[in-house]
C-alpha cells in the first residue's frame, strides 16, 4: 500500500534536500498530449545530480511514496502521469542535461538522461558523427524517456530502436543504490543484461540517470524521394527494389496515406504540399550513402524500374537539402495535424511486414464497419510499425464519437493480434496499454514481467500503475 506525497513528507523532503530542487506543480507536468489523462503530484522535484536522484528515491523507498519520473512530457500513453493512487512525488530530469563526454574515435559519447534528443544530436553532429534516432517531438523529447520507452522513429529500418543506440546506462534503482553501468563496450557478457531489462521499462524498474550512446559516421551523400504508389503491397515491392539498389544504405522508408495529406489542408494550410492533386498512398524513401555515391541517380534508377513494374505513377527527387527538409516537413507535421483533429482512438502497431498490405485492406474495412469514420494509416514501413489512426468525419469531434472508442481500440488490437503483431510498437505501454498487455500478452512473459518488478522493486514505489498493474 503506497502513501501520498503530503505535507508532512514534503517536510521531511525538505529537511533533506537543497530548496532549489523543489518546483512548482504547472499543469505541465500533470498533462499528456492527446489529453485522455489529468495527472496528479504531491511534490516535484528537479534534481541536478545522480546523487541527489538517489537521495530521492532513498526517501521515498521506506516511506512508501510513489515516483513517477518525468522526462519531456511527449509520451503518447500515459506513462509520464498518475491520474489515481496516492499522490507521487514527480521526479523531473529536466536540469540534468549535461553532454558528458563525446568520443568521436569510439563512436560513443556519454549524456545525462534529461538531454533534449536534438541537443545529443547536434552534440553528434559537431562531432562529425551522427546519432540517428529521429522522432517529431526531438526537439522536446528527452533521452531518458526515449530509452525509458526503447523509442523508435524513422530510422530503424537502418539503425535500430533506442535499445540499439544504448552500449551502457547510469541509473538509480528502487531501493536508491546507484548503478554505475556506463561501460564504452561493444562485448560485455558477464551474466543479466541489466541494461536492456531498464531499456523499455518506463521507469518501473529504476529511473535512467545517464546512458552511452552510439555514433556513426555521417552519410557523406543524402537523398530523398516522394513516390506515388499503387498501393501499400506496391510500396512493399517499392522497398524491395530500394534495398536491392542501395543495401544498407536506405535509412528510412515512410508510407503516407492521402488522409494525411487531407488533414495537414484542414489544419494548416499554409503548409505546402508535394503534389497538386493528392494522391492515395505515397512512401517517402532517404538514403545515406558514401563518398562518390550519387543517390539521386540511384533514386531515379528506382523510379524507373518501379514505373516499368506498375508499381508507381510519380515521384519527386529532392534536388537539394530545402526540398529535402520540404519533403520531410509533411511527413513530421502529419502527427501535429492529428493531434489538431483530434482520434477518436489512435494505435502504434505492428505486424510483419509482409502481411502489412493485407492488414491495412481487413483494418480500414472493419473500421467503416463501425461507423462514418475517417482512417488515417501511415508509418515506418521498413520495419512493419504502423501508425493506425481513427478520426470523426469532418466537421464532427472526437467527443461526438467517444461512445465507438472501445470498439474501435479493440477491433483493431484483436485484429493485430490475428496478425501476430503488437499493439505497442514503438510509444511504450504506460498507463493506457495496461489491459492491452494483459489480454494480449504471453502468460508466461507477463509472470515473468511481475516477478522481476516484486524482485527489483518490491514496494512498488517506481512508477505505480504503468507497465503492470498497480
Amino acid at each position: 500500500m503506497l502513501n501520498p506525497a503530503d505535507d508532512a513528507f514534503r517536510a521531511q523532503l525538505a529537511a533533506a534536500l537543497p530548496e532549489r530542487l523543489f518546483r512548482p506543480l504547472t499543469p505541465a507536468y500533470l498533462e499528456e498530449p492527446r489529453g485522455r489523462y489529468l495527472g496528479q503530484g504531491g511534490v516535484l522535484l528537479a534534481p541536478e545530480t545522480t546523487e541527489q536522484v538517489s537521495e530521492i528515491v532513498k526517501l521515498c523507498a521506506p516511506a512508501r511514496v510513489g515516483v513517477v519520473p518525468f522526462g519531456g512530457g511527449t509520451g503518447l500513453v500515459g506513462g509520464q502521469i498518475m491520474p489515481e493512487g496516492p499522490a507521487p512525488v514527480i521526479l523531473s530530469l529536466e536540469r540534468m542535461i549535461r553532454i558528458r563526454s563525446v568520443y568521436a574515435e569510439e563512436n560513443l559519447m556519454i549524456v545525462e538522461a534529461g538531454a533534449i534528443l536534438q541537443e545529443v544530436q547536434a552534440a553528434a553532429a559537431a562531432a562529425d558523427r551522427l546519432f540517428p534516432l529521429s522522432l517529431a517531438s526531438e526537439g522536446t523529447c528527452r533521452i531518458g524517456g526515449n530509452l525509458a520507452t526503447n523509442a523508435g522513429g524513422v530510422n530503424v529500418l537502418r539503425y535500430g530502436n533506442a535499445r540499439d543506440l544504448c552500449l551502457g546506462l547510469e541509473a538509480v534503482l528502487p531501493d536508491g543504490r546507484i548503478w554505475n553501468g556506463l561501460k564504452r563496450l561493444r562485448k560485455d557478457n558477464t551474466g543479466y543484461d541489466l541494461k536492456n531489462l531498464l531499456i523499455g521499462a518506463e521507469g518501473t524498474l529504476g529511473v535512467i540517470t545517464a546512458a552511452t550512446l552510439r555514433l556513426f559516421p555521417r552519410p557523406l551523400q543524402e537523398g530523398t524521394a516522394l513516390f506515388v504508389v499503387r498501393d501499400p503491397a506496391a510500396a512493399l515491392e517499392l522497398l524491395s527494389l530500394c534495398l536491392a539498389q542501395a543495401g544498407g544504405g536506405v535509412s528510412a522508408f515512410e508510407l503516407i496515406h492521402r488522409e494525411g495529406l487531407n488533414f495537414l489542408s484542414e489544419t494548416m494550410p499554409e503548409l505546402r504540399q508535394p503534389f497538386a492533386e493528392r494522391p492515395e498512398w505515397m512512401a517517402l524513401v532517404d538514403l545515406g550513402l558514401g563518398r562518390g555515391e550519387a543517390p539521386a541517380a540511384l533514386l531515379e534508377a528506382v523510379f524507373e524500374e518501379a514505373l516499368d513494374a506498375g508499381l508507381v505513377t510519380d515521384g519527386l527527387i529532392a534536388q537539394n537539402e530545402t526540398q529535402r527538409a520540404a519533403f520531410w516537413a509533411v511527413r513530421e507535421t502529419i502527427p501535429l495535424a492529428n493531434r489538431k483533429i483530434g482520434s477518436i482512438s489512435s494505435h502504434d502497431i505492428s505486424v510483419p511486414v509482409g502481411r502489412i498490405a493485407a492488414f491495412i485492406t481487413e483494418a480500414t474495412e472493419a473500421m467503416a464497419a463501425l461507423g462514418p469514420v475517417r482512417v488515417n494509416c501511415f508509418g515506418h514501413l521498413g520495419d512493419g510499425n504502423l501508425h493506425f489512426n481513427v478520426f470523426p468525419p469532418q466537421g464532427k469531434s472526437r467527443a461526438d464519437f467517444d461512445h465507438l472508442r472501445p470498439a474501435v481500440k479493440r477491433g483493431v488490437h484483436d485484429l493485430v493480434a490475428a496478425y501476430d503483431g503488437s499493439v505497442s510498437a514503438e510509444h511504450g505501454v504506460g498507463r493506457l496499454k495496461v489491459d492491452d498487455l494483459e489480454r494480449y500478452g504471453d502468460p508466461a512473459k507477463l509472470a515473468t514481467m511481475r516477478a522481476i518488478k516484486a524482485a527489483m522493486d518490491p514496494s512498488g514505489i517506481m512508477n505505480p500503475g504503468a507497465v503492470l498493474r498497480a
